[in-house]
């Protein structure tokens, strides 16, 4: 059973080459940037996190009875 693909992730780790990876993965699976990229240096390396959202369809509006 696959399970369905979360509409928000938050992609975390060093600012490296697998980093960048994970990222261009989670685009090319249709998801899409959400917001600015952070960062940080935990005093050895920079820590970086981008989050990401699938597009949504529109809410379906409802019709008074």
């Amino acid at each position: 059973m696959t399970e369905a693909p979360l509409p928000y992730r938050l992609l975390t780790g060093p600012d490296d080459r697998s980093f960048c990876e994970r990222v261009s993965a989670a685009l090319a699976e249709g998801y899409q940037l959400y917001g600015s990229p952070t960062a940080t240096y935990d005093g050895d390396r920079v820590i970086v996190a981008q989050a990401v959202i699938l597009p949504t369809a529109p809410e379906p509006t409802v019709r008074p009875l």
